[in-house]
């Protein structure tokens, strides 16, 4: 598994062991809200938890806007884990 696969399967549990509503397996295409249940509240709660796990800076909210879907939220980690490399 190359470290890009682990980031996003690490990213999907996370994503599903916080979501309300989980469905079925873990798939990209699953929205964060409608189909997994998520409100404003958790939404703020699996960023800190994003943060923290991965050991990344804080989220500004520009960042967040239009992250809507699971994979969404894999490239955006995985965005902020490459952008640290390079610091």
């Amino acid at each position: 598994m190359t470290a890009d696969a682990a980031v996003a399967e690490r990213v999907r549990k996370l994503v599903y062991a916080m979501a309300p509503d989980p469905q079925g397996p873990a798939e990209d295409s699953q929205r964060l809200i409608e189909d997994l249940g998520f409100d404003s509240l958790r939404l703020m709660e699996l960023t800190v938890v994003l943060e923290r796990s991965f050991g990344l800076p804080r989220y500004q909210p520009e960042q967040l806007v239009g992250v809507r879907r699971v994979g969404e939220v894999i490239g955006l980690v995985a965005t902020a884990l490459d952008a640290g490399d390079q610091s």
